[in-house]
């Protein structure tokens, strides 16, 4: 039973039966403990959750995502890191592996790379500069902070995505952007539901 709660990743052997799969045994690798004594900490691993949940699917190849997923919960569970920045890293870096890579390296609308990019577009996908940025009604001012993180967000290897923190400003901003982009992209909005 351990191996079948909530969050828990293990090892499990199983043998498909007539109408349902059925386990024959299971190695608990790791339980995030810490997650289950933290009621806010276990509102956000829900959360993305869900989302994981929507975006998977049975006989997939997921290995990208199911690190990814892995190590979120890891800093949640066992870091004090900033809730709200470690759940924008997660979103932004999903729709990456998801094949939403926002455009980062020139405006995504005059496409020159050598300008000030300074405005996020959802319409556009990706960073724009000042000029471009102000004819999208849609795009977002963003700080040189959040255009950083933007950018490592994206380049990032797994181990090293999380290294990183923010302002409170520039969290605010990367919210804006990692929730509007996700919702768009997948067509669905997702809200931080409260468990109780």
């Amino acid at each position: 039973m351990a191996a079948t709660q909530f969050l828990c990743f293990g090892d499990y052997l199983i043998y498909q039966g007539a109408s349902s799969y059925h386990i024959n045994s299971c190695e608990v690798n790791e339980v995030f403990y810490n997650l289950r004594i933290d009621l806010d900490k276990l509102q956000y691993a829900s959360h993305i959750t869900k989302i994981i949940n929507d975006v998977t699917d049975e006989n997939q190849n997921t290995y990208k995502i199911l690190q990814l997923f892995l190590n979120t919960l890891y800093v949640l569970s066992e870091t004090d890191k900033n809730l709200d920045l470690t759940i924008s890293i997660f979103k932004l870096k999903l729709m990456c592996l998801l094949g939403f890579t926002p455009i980062i390296d020139k405006c995504a609308n005059c496409k020159q790379s050598d300008v000030l990019l300074n405005h996020f577009s959802f319409r556009d996908n990706g960073l724009k500069c000042d000029a471009c940025g102000r004819q999208d009604k849609g795009a977002i001012e963003i700080s040189e902070a959040t255009l950083n993180a933007v950018k490592y967000i994206v380049l990032a290897p797994p181990k090293k995505l999380f290294s990183f923190n923010l302002s409170e400003q520039g969290v605010k901003e990367l919210q804006i952007i990692s929730n509007v982009y996700l919702n768009e992209k997948l067509d669905k909005e997702y809200k931080l539901e409260k468990l109780f």
